[in-house]
C-alpha cells in the first residue's frame, strides 16, 4: 500500500464525538487525516496504543510561564517542557510577567520568544490596565492572543483594575471573552489584620469566600449590562457556584485540580506556604461544592493555574511568602486519578480539557479529535499507578505539592501536530511550538 499518512496510531481507545471505543487515528501534514481501521502499513510512523485511551490534546488554558523577567523560577522553555510530560498539548499563558504583557510590543516579544522554542503551542493573555483601556479591542485581535485577562484583586504582579467604571470600560470595548481574576479589592485591603505571621492556613480567612462572591457578583453584573461575555477564573467557593448558576448565558466558569483536590486546613498543616495560592485552598464545604458544580454541568474548563516559585521564595515566612503552586505537569495525573476514583467521568475531563476551551475561546482546529483538526494527542494509560515526586517535575521550581501523592492513570504520550512531543517520559527534540488560531481572527 501506498504511504498516505505521516503518523498511525494503532488500537487504541479513542475518546471523542462517537463516545469511547477502540480504533485507529492517522494524522497527515500536523493534521487528523483519518479515524477508523487504517492499515499499519499506510503511514511512515506506527505507534502501537493497544490498552491506551486516545484524548483529544489537552489543552491548559492558565499557566503562568514567568518570561520575561521570572526566568529563575520558570522560562518558556521549562513550562512547555512540563506541559508535554504531563500531557498537555497548548496553554494560554498570563500577562503578569515582567514587563507586562500589556502592549502589541509586548506581545509580539513573547510570540517570538515561544515560536519553535516551546514544546506545546500557546497563546497569550495581553493585561487589562486602566492605561491601555482604548487599545485593547486591537490587542485582543492580534496574533497569539489569547484574549485579555483581567486582575480584580491583587496577586503577583503590578496588574490591577478594581473600580467599576474602569472595569466597564475594559468590557465596553473588547468582543472576545476576557479572563478575570475576581477578588474585592477593597475587601481584602481591609482585611489584612487577618494574616497571622508565620500562618499560611490564615490565608484563607484573609482572601474568604466573600471576597470573590463580591467581585464575581460586580464583574457579572457589569457583563450583563453591557452585554459582555466573561470568563471567571479559578473559582474556590460554594457561594461563587451558587450564585452563577444564573448567569451561565454570560458568565463561564473555570475550576482547578488543587481547589478540588487540596483541602484546608489539611493542606496548610502539611505544606505550609506551598499551599498558599489566590484565590485560597479552602476548606471541604467549598470543596464539595466544586465538584457539584463540576458534576452538574456548571463548570466548563479546567486550567492547572500553574504558578511556579522557588523553595527559597515559598520558604519566606508568611504573607510575605509568594502565593502560587506548579501544576501544568500534574493536572492530568492528578485528574485521571480522580477520574479512577469515580470522581469525574473520562468524557467529561475531555469535555474540560478540549471541548470546553475550544467552545469558550473559539480555537481554530483544536479541542475535538476529528478529521480536519490539528493533530494533537494526549495518549494515556488509565491503569498505570505512579507515585509522584519532586524529581519528576521539569518545572525549574523543581517541586510539587503532589511529592509522595501515588496516583493511577497516568500520560503516556502528547503529540502536538502530528509529532511526538513526548512518549513514556522522554521529551523529544527541540520545541516546534506555534501560535493557537482563533476562529475569526489572524489565519484561523
Amino acid at each position: 500500500m501506498a504511504v498516505q499518512f505521516d503518523l498511525v496510531l494503532k488500537g487504541g481507545t479513542l475518546v471523542n464525538h462517537a463516545g469511547i471505543g477502540v480504533g485507529d487515528i492517522a494524522i497527515a501534514d500536523g493534521m487528523i487525516s483519518a479515524i477508523g481501521d487504517i492499515a499499519a502499513d499506510a503511514s511512515k510512523e506506527m505507534i502501537d496504543a493497544r490498552g491506551l485511551h486516545i484524548l483529544p490534546g489537552v489543552i491548559d488554558t492558565q499557566v503562568h510561564f514567568r518570561e520575561p523577567g521570572g526566568e529563575h523560577k520558570e522560562d518558556l522553555e521549562t513550562g512547555s517542557r512540563a506541559a508535554v510530560l504531563g500531557g498537555v498539548t497548548a496553554v494560554f499563558e498570563m500577562p503578569n510577567t515582567s514587563p507586562t504583557t500589556t502592549s502589541a510590543h509586548a506581545l509580539a516579544d513573547k510570540v517570538s520568544r515561544a515560536r519553535h522554542r516551546m514544546h506545546c503551542d500557546f497563546a497569550f493573555y495581553v493585561g487589562g490596565t486602566r492605561e491601555n483601556i482604548e487599545e485593547l479591542a486591537t490587542l485582543e485581535r492580534l496574533p497569539g492572543a489569547a484574549g485579555i485577562k483581567v486582575f480584580i484583586g491583587s496577586s503577583t504582579g503590578d496588574l490591577l483594575i478594581d473600580d467599576k467604571e474602569s472595569l466597564g470600560g475594559v468590557l465596553a470595548r473588547i468582543s472576545r471573552r476576557a479572563a478575570f481574576h475576581a477578588e474585592d479589592e477593597a475587601r481584602l485591603n481591609a482585611r489584612m489584620d487577618e494574616r497571622v505571621p508565620g500562618n499560611a492556613s490564615s490565608h484563607p480567612i484573609w482572601r474568604d469566600e466573600i471576597a470573590a462572591l463580591q467581585a464575581t457578583e460586580m464583574l457579572v453584573g457589569l457583563a450583563r449590562s453591557l452585554g459582555r461575555r466573561v470568563h471567571v477564573l479559578h473559582v474556590s467557593t460554594a457561594e461563587e457556584m451558587a450564585f452563577l448558576k444564573s448567569h451561565k448565558d454570560v458568565a463561564s466558569v473555570e475550576v482547578t485540580p488543587h481547589h478540588l483536590t487540596l483541602c484546608a486546613p489539611e493542606a496548610y498543616e502539611r505544606l505550609g506556604s506551598l499551599a498558599q495560592m489566590n484565590p485560597p485552598v479552602r476548606d471541604d464545604r467549598h470543596r464539595q461544592a466544586i465538584w457539584a458544580a463540576l458534576n452538574q454541568g456548571l463548570v466548563d474548563v479546567l486550567g492547572s493555574d500553574h504558578a511556579p516559585h522557588t523553595l527559597e521564595e515559598k520558604a519566606k515566612p508568611y504573607p510575605q511568602s509568594p502565593s502560587g503552586m506548579p501544576g501544568v505537569q500534574t493536572l492530568v495525573p492528578i485528574m485521571l486519578d480522580h477520574v479512577n476514583a469515580g470522581r469525574l467521568t473520562l468524557e467529561r475531563f475531555v469535555d474540560l480539557t478540549a471541548h470546553g476551551p475550544q467552545r469558550i475561546f473559539g480555537i481554530s482546529k483544536k479541542g475535538r479529535m476529528a478529521v480536519g483538526y490539528d493533530g494533537d494527542l494526549t495518549i494515556v494509560d488509565l491503569g498505570r499507578e505512579v507515585t509522584i515526586g519532586n524529581d519528576w517535575i521539569a518545572s525549574r521550581c523543581g517541586w510539587t505539592p503532589y511529592d509522595g501523592k501515588r496516583v493511577i492513570g497516568w500520560p503516556i504520550g502528547t503529540i502536538v501536530r502530528g509529532r511526538r512531543a513526548m512518549w513514556d517520559g522522554e521529551v523529544f527534540g527541540s520545541g516546534k511550538g506555534e501560535p493557537v488560531r482563533f476562529f475569526g481572527l489572524q489565519d484561523g
